[in-house]
């Protein structure tokens, strides 16, 4: 007998939001992980609000809404105010009930912008990592390091001399500008829409373009990130970034394997100043590298390892949407990377701890 298609609509319903989301389901491992670290983190939120005036947005909901905006790609807070509204699995992870309304996107923002800063986005990224060295999956002897362009929330028609001279710049909405034979460069010129963004290129034959620079240190075992480094973009930035991540997580004895735009004289002999051996890919003449050293099967080994480090920053720019940052400043970027290396740690950690969770009894 064919069903009849009446869009009658429930008046009450008696399923919970538990009920509909599969068992079997990675974001409910996940979860478990996530309100973990957030619970550790209590005391610290208690010290960044006030005990007085009207309760704000939760920021356990707020994190782990953000931690969503970037597992599923979300390009901005206005859709992700609208998928909370509507969709099931968000609401559950958030921690909303089928009946609470969503925050207003601007009310939503100004929450984020006061709770996501670099102190707090570090605090969690370091309490992530913390659970994944309980669980022993975290080198303390090998390590790689790398860096990444990051695009800045500005266009080339934002960049514009300091000084106010040259032609006076057209008016309506994205006007034509002509830049032929006019000299550009960081020194002279600035941009209007984010005044920290650099004018940069990372190759001979790539085109320049307004940028930050993002840094990871990761181990390499497994492949977690271990430290996060945001800067301006620079000709330098990489290996000044890479000196703070080493002076703070590695210890003497360890290795530190990246790519030939590392192998310079100031940076090889800052790493052995510290005890730690430089097994940095070498240049075809004039490496700083010495042949004793490429010779090991360590420094072999350092080098094959130091690919996984080029899977975390793919993954935040692919699934994090980090290609190009959607913040202004140099501030606001840091917090949004420590974050999207965080959900990456998380992921891995979930894929790694999958063996051993279903050991666990049911």
């Amino acid at each position: 007998m064919r069903g009849a298609d009446v869009m009658q609509g429930a008046m009450f319903s008696y399923v919970s939001l538990e009920d509909r989301i599969p068992v079997e389901h990675p974001l409910r491992r996940l979860r478990v992980l996530v309100d973990a670290i957030l619970a550790s983190m209590s005391a610290l939120f208690d010290a960044r609000y006030s005990h007085t005036g009207r309760p704000s947005v939760a920021p356990e909901r707020l994190l782990r809404a953000l931690l969503l905006q970037v597992l599923y790609t979300v390009r901005s807070e206005r859709q992700l105010m609208e998928q909370l509204d509507y969709n099931l699995l968000f609401r559950w992870f958030v921690g909303l009930g089928i009946d609470d309304p969503t925050w207003d996107r601007t009310v939503f923002c100004i929450n984020r912008d006061r709770l996501l800063s670099e102190d707090i986005a570090r605090e969690f990224f370091r309490r992530v990592l913390m659970l994944a060295e309980w669980q022993g999956f975290i080198s303390d002897e090998h390590f790689s390091v790398d860096g990444t362009l990051i695009d800045a929330w500005a266009s080339h028609k934002s960049f514009v001399r300091k000084d106010g001279g040259g032609p006076d710049r057209p008016s309506g909405r994205n006007p034509s500008v002509d830049f032929s034979g006019e000299k550009r460069s960081n020194a002279t010129h600035q941009s209007s829409t984010d005044g920290e963004a650099r004018l940069f290129k990372k190759g001979e034959f790539t085109e320049a373009k307004l940028r930050f620079m993002t840094h990871a240190l990761s181990e390499n075992r497994n492949g977690l990130v271990v430290d996060v480094e945001t800067t301006q973009a620079s000709g330098t930035a990489e290996w000044e970034a890479a000196k703070r991540m080493i002076g703070r997580t590695v210890q003497s004895g360890a290795t530190v394997g990246a790519d030939k735009g590392y192998d310079t004289a100031d940076f090889v002999s800052h790493l052995q100043g510290l005890g730690i051996k430089a097994h940095v890919a070498r240049k075809t003449s004039g490496s700083a590298v010495d042949g004793r050293t490429a010779r090991g099967k360590g420094y072999a080994l350092s080098l094959k390892r130091r690919k996984m480090i080029e899977e975390a920053f793919g993954w935040i720019k692919t699934v994090g949407g980090l290609r190009k940052t959607r913040h202004k400043g140099v501030a606001k970027l840091a917090g949004q990377a420590l974050l999207c290396f965080a959900a990456y740690n998380l992921t891995r950690l979930q894929t790694l701890l999958a063996p051993r969770m279903k050991l666990l009894p049911t």
